[in-house]
């Protein structure tokens, strides 16, 4: 053999044991996701069923939709949602809240036309958007391991324990209508769904992973009121070490 196919030879030796050895590497498990294999699996259930149905419903109501009207939908259903935001920040002990979201729901139902309009956004009137399973961590309760819902998605045990309290203390479970309810329910998860093509857009790498770490961090954020924790350098008392810039 020539010394040239002698070096050929070794130089793919060497890359066949490199690729051997990355193959053999084990990815550290997520410590928020214990239960990666079955999530997993849910996950790829719930794609499946929203390339198949949902997907194709949201991109079709995007397209016959004008966007005033998309607003209008999105609006109505947040309205809605303030009667929960106001039930668990009084559950959470924040009563300023509470009142700063009973007046979104009055202003926009009566000027808003019950609603579709959001007059109480530019007049400044903000609330913090409250879940009953942000009042269970007020309240003490572990976060839990992160899982992934049949239908309903990411969430984490607590989030997931507070699911059945935000269906009914959603205004739209008790319309008696069962037509009616089913079809605002279907309309509202549409809407849901085509507001987030945008946002999915930016979605890089493993999808799985990125919508997991997307969650948990804004969970935490909304948990957490916005605070994002101490900042050392922050602190008055924080000591610089001499040592740190000797040469």
């Amino acid at each position: 053999m020539s010394l040239t196919g002698a070096r050929w030879l070794g130089a793919g030796l060497v890359l066949m044991m490199l690729v051997g050895c990355a193959g053999q590497q084990v990815v550290e498990p997520n410590p928020d996701d214990p239960w990666e294999g079955f999530n997993r699996r849910v996950f790829a259930f719930n794609e499946a069923l929203d390339r198949a149905i949902l997907k194709p419903l949201a991109q079709g109501y995007d397209f016959v939709t004008p966007q005033p009207a998309q607003t209008g939908v999105g609006n109505f259903f947040s309205n809605l949602g303030e009667i929960r935001t106001v039930l668990n920040s009084l559950l959470q002990g924040k009563p300023g809240n509470a009142g700063i979201s009973a007046g979104r729901f009055v202003i926009n139902s009566t000027v808003g036309i019950g609603g579709l309009l959001d007059f109480a956004t530019p007049m400044g009137i903000n609330a913090r958007e409250e879940d009953f399973g942000q009042t269970l961590a007020v309240w003490g309760a572990g976060e839990g391991p992160y899982v992934v819902l049949p239908f309903f998605g990411p969430s984490t045990v607590r989030d997931a324990a507070g699911l059945p309290v935000d269906i009914y203390s959603y205004p739209l479970t008790y319309v008696e209508d069962d037509q009616v309810r089913y079809g605002l329910t279907a309309l509202r998860v549409i809407d849901a769904r085509a507001a987030f093509f945008e946002q999915e857009e930016l979605i890089r790498g493993d999808r799985y992973s990125f919508l997991r770490d997307a969650y948990l961090q804004r969970r935490r954020f909304e948990v957490n009121d916005g605070k994002l924790g101490e900042d050392p350098f922050a602190d008055d008392e924080f000591d610089f070490d001499d040592d740190a810039f000797a040469e």
